[in-house]
């Protein structure tokens, strides 16, 4: 097999193709175009230190190698992570099929039913659970959810005390990230034994943990009330599987619940990825972070799913933002929201029942032992014992039977019991205790009561019923759970169906050799807490995978913890305050960021507690170099640092990258590149050595972690040497400010870094800058196809434009009528996902084809808009009515073409096979256009009764 196959299989046009793209592009090669489009200051001719391609078999054996140098221990650790079992019909028909990972984030939602369905499942799940009102579409992990409930409460408390009060006994991880996100935005977060110690008399918040990281199980009643009385607002962090058994936050009067969801069916991964989950009282949704799926109407009245109040566009409002999140764990809450479904409530309830009575044997076979105390007699799943001086002895023993417990400290161990377990694991660790304590009178076999009482304080069990709707009751048997996944797979579109040509987001070939070994049990059951002997095989495959990236961008080190983009730039950031500070200037605090930038760049500047300065854009789109001398000379003592993007976000190679990077440095601030489209630099240009100190970049988007409907991503941070010692720090350990915990787990989303690991080391130094090259051919021949027909807005040297362009609407808008949203829709009859619309400019669209698109497929797309603009003329021309026409009806559905009732100017089958169209590859979307002002009026952000479908 050639080492070269895999980089053949993964871009699209073959030489054929590249010369005739060429032609039409007017360049003999691809170097020449590459010359001619990237300033040669910034242009690198080295080669990439990377190994070799390796084969596609050749890589799977390097990572099989890799995978059995971690040791996969039964974990009874808990802190947050648990055993669980995915259910194999979820696992294949979700988690490991592309029409499920390879789809993007619901934003035309015509075409996205099947997921939002799924997400409104999961938003139900969550609320119900909780007994809250409302539930976002899930956020990235525990300790993100729990810092971002913390700046809500901030925003909707009416105590303004800066005070922010946590519960000593909150997962320790959980407590790194709120004190990390606190730092900056001032908030004086202040950790409490509620036990002993009593509330300050001011705070407009308080953290509790449900049940307590010890594993207590407490009544929070009287907190609840207390920190009303004072204005101040509630988040409990609760337990999923244990709100099945328990009374939920809700019904103490809780505002706020976060947690995880990862033990509905999500494997530990090493610490993730795993969907957090957010939920609020009435009141408060409109404040609610990150995404909410909500129910709407389509064109012809019937029901309809949709991103509900635009939450992205709420929240990350640049300057003013509350919240910089602008990603969820989408894929994961599909897997979490199904086993919801696939079990039910009776599944779930028996779950937690055997979670909850092998830790009530456990904790009773281990009173039985001498020296052996069991501290908490009201518990859930987590036992925490004291063995005074023999906690190490204890933990050391159980490893050696194969069962990793939790080291609390030289006294106490913890134990946490959960689906997977039986007696035999219990077995092991009673043996382990008898083993290390004078015991007398044991006869060398674990005493395992068959029905020892419950250990939950009866005045907290449950009594509220939960996932009554009939959606949750319907799917319990595997040929039901099967067909209920396909009927939602096929209301949507995904990679695997066509092209999503999505300026800024990358969508490209997810092999399936790379998404494979995310399964294999030795990456996906490893604790993130477990020992480090045990996972050798994950330090290896993130030194290597750390290693490469730092040489790919020409920066001096990584970190993979941020586990989305927009944590990478909020780890970017404190970064460089971070050095600010240790160097005595604190006082910088200013962060210049172009108009031009995705709102997320200014969103995160904020949450990084610096003052964002607008640096205004030129007539061809690029940074204002002017305007940006102004206003660095305006704020030059307090210069902290600027934000932009390379190749910028109108999509070209901007030529004054390395003066303006100079400019900056001269003036005593950082430069953070925005690696959102390193995809067009790779083998050519290294940030690190063209100007930049610091970057994040989208291994969701250059490196091939799939979208998975919005998420699961991971955004490392690269920096030069000087920062480096600012990177994110272990949540588990120092968290110090100057090394913040960005998320919950040390390497963030772990389990999914087997995916760039597998891309990088299969396309190798050679595939990799090919792989750039013919994604800017790509764009440049779209390009020059649709010049003709729709304006391309920005271009860079000779007229080139870098990896994506934009097309530039307006102009005909304006005569027509017809706008940007009408051809986004109707690119649905036609077959393709829209591009990216109004972004960065409103009224247009920006397209990005990639790498891994043919000629086929780029000349089926051109092929579509240029009839699209054929259609526009028609409506120009007066032949059809503005508000009655092809566009803007669409997308036209099946049971629109086929109605006995035809009211329009033109034939059913313009609407139904536009000009190029294979009726025998028809997707047809499953609703009309959707009402979006009228879901926002009239907010349903859970599972609706069946009545309201009828009426």
């Amino acid at each position: 097999m050639s080492v070269e196959q895999f980089a053949d299989r993964h871009i699209g046009p073959d030489p054929d193709a590249e010369a005739r793209m060429l032609e039409a592009v007017g360049y003999a090669t691809v170097d020449d175009l590459m010359d001619a489009a990237i300033p040669e200051t910034i242009r690198w001719h080295g080669q990439l230190d990377l190994p070799p391609a390796a084969s596609e078999a050749e890589a799977t054996a390097e990572l099989r190698a890799l995978a059995a140098d971690n040791t996969v221990a039964v974990s009874m650790i808990g802190l947050g992570y648990h055993g669980t079992h995915t259910p194999a019909v979820i696992r294949r028909n979700v988690l490991e099929n592309p029409a499920w990972y390879t789809a993007y984030t619901p934003y035309q939602p015509e075409i996205s039913q099947g997921r939002l369905e799924a997400l409104l499942n999961f938003q139900t799940m969550v609320a119900d659970l909780t007994g809250l009102t409302t539930a976002n579409a899930s956020m990235l992990d525990e300790g993100t959810a729990a810092a971002e409930a913390m700046t809500l409460a901030r925003r909707a408390s009416t105590n303004r005390s800066p005070v922010y009060v946590v519960d000593a006994d909150t997962l320790p991880q959980t407590i790194a990230v709120i004190t990390s996100r606190a730092a900056p935005l001032g908030i004086q977060v202040r950790v409490l034994d509620l036990d002993t110690e009593a509330l300050p008399a001011d705070y407009f918040g308080l953290h509790l943990q449900y049940p307590g990281a010890s594993g207590a199980v407490r009544d929070h009643q009287k907190l609840v009330d207390a920190a009303h009385t004072g204005g101040a607002l509630v988040c409990v962090a609760a337990d999923l599987l244990a709100l099945t058994l328990l009374r939920p936050p809700g019904e103490i009067g809780a505002d706020i619940a976060a947690g995880t969801t990862q033990r509905f069916g999500v494997p530990m991964g090493f610490g993730g990825p795993h969907a957090g989950y957010l939920a609020v009282r009435a009141g408060l949704e409109r404040m609610l972070p990150g995404r909410l799926v909500g129910l709407s109407r389509d064109a012809a009245g019937d029901p309809a799913y949709r991103l509900a109040l635009q939450t992205r566009e709420q929240h990350i409002r640049r300057e003013k933002a509350t919240s910089n999140i602008c990603t969820a764990q989408v894929l994961l809450a599909v897997v979490a929201g199904m086993y919801a479904v696939y079990h039910g409530p009776d599944g779930l309830r028996a779950i937690a029942r055997h979670t909850h009575t092998t830790a009530t044997r456990l904790a009773a076979s281990l009173r039985a032992l001498d020296g052996v105390h069991v501290v908490h007699h009201e518990f859930f799943d987590t036992v925490l014992t004291r063995v005074p001086g023999r906690a190490e002895a204890v933990v050391t023993a159980a490893a050696d039977h194969g069962v990793n417990l939790r080291l609390v400290d030289a006294d106490h161990v913890g134990i946490s019991c959960d689906e997977t377990t039986t007696d035999a694991h219990l077995r092991q660790v009673w043996r382990a205790f008898a083993d290390t304590t004078d015991t007398t009178g044991t006869t060398g076999v674990a005493d395992l009561p068959d029905a020892p009482p419950t250990a939950l304080p009866a005045t907290l069990l449950r009594t509220s019923d939960f996932l009554t709707h009939p959606v949750f009751g319907a799917h319990h048997s595997e040929t039901a759970m099967l067909r209920y996944l396909r009927r939602l797979a096929d209301l949507d579109f995904a990679l695997d169906r066509g092209m999503i040509p999505l300026g800024s987001c990358t969508m490209k070939l997810n092999a399936t050799t790379e998404m494979e070994p995310i399964s294999w049990p030795a990456f996906a059951d490893v604790h993130p807490f477990a020992p480090a002997h045990q996972t050798t095989g994950y330090q290896r495959l993130i030194a290597q995978l750390e290693g490469w990236l730092a040489e790919v961008t020409g920066y001096d080190a990584v970190s993979v913890q941020p586990n989305a983009g927009s944590q990478g730039e909020l780890a970017g950031l404190l970064a460089i305050r971070a050095y600010h500070v240790q160097r005595g200037h604190g006082h910088r605090d200013v962060c210049l960021i172009p108009s031009s930038a995705h709102g997320t760049n200014a969103a995160s500047a904020v949450m990084a507690g610096m003052r964002v300065v607008v640096v205004g854009c030129d007539t061809d789109g690029n940074v204002d170099l002017t305007d940006l001398d102004t206003k660095i000379d305006t704020h030059r003592d307090a210069l902290a640092a600027i934000m932009v993007t390379y190749p910028s976000t109108h999509g070209v190679y901007e030529p004054g990258i390395a003066a303006l990077c100079a400019k900056v440095h001269d003036a005593g601030g950082q430069v953070y590149v925005d690696g959102a489209n390193l995809n067009a630099l790779l083998g050519y240009a290294r940030p690190g050595h063209f100007g930049a100190d610091v970057s994040h970049l989208n291994l969701h988007k250059t490196f091939c972690i799939p979208h998975g409907g919005g998420g699961p991503g991971v955004g490392p941070v690269a920096v030069r040497a000087h920062l480096a010692p600012y990177l994110p720090g272990d949540p588990t350990g120092d968290h110090g400010t100057d090394r913040p915990a960005i998320s919950a787990a040390r390497h963030g989303s772990a389990g999914i870094l087997p995916i760039p690991w597998a891309y990088l080391r299969m396309m190798g130094p050679t595939g990799l800058t090919r792989a750039t090259a013919v994604a800017v051919l790509a764009a440049n021949y779209v390009a020059t196809r649709l010049r003709a027909h729709y304006p391309v807005l920005y271009t860079g040297n000779k007229g080139l434009v870098a990896h994506e362009c934009v097309l530039d609407l307006r102009p005909l808008t304006k005569t027509t009528g017809i706008t940007v949203d009408d051809v986004a829709k109707r690119l649905m009859d036609y077959g393709f996902h829209a591009p990216t619309m109004s972004f960065p400019v409103a009224g247009t669209l920006m397209v990005e084809p990639t790498e891994s698109e043919n000629l086929g497929e780029l000349d089926r797309f051109c092929d579509a808009m240029i009839a699209i603009r054929a259609e526009i003329d028609q409506v120009a021309t007066g032949r059809w009515p503005t508000q009655d026409n092809p566009l803007r009806n669409a997308p036209h559905t099946a049971a629109m073409v086929t109605a006995d009732h035809w009211p329009h100017p033109y034939p059913r089958s313009v609407g139904a096979y536009p000009d190029g169209v294979d009726p025998k590859n028809k997707y047809w979307p499953p609703v009309r256009r959707i009402d979006g002002a009228y879901g926002d009026r009239n907010l349903v952000c859970s599972c609706p009764s069946p009545q309201a479908y009828e009426d």
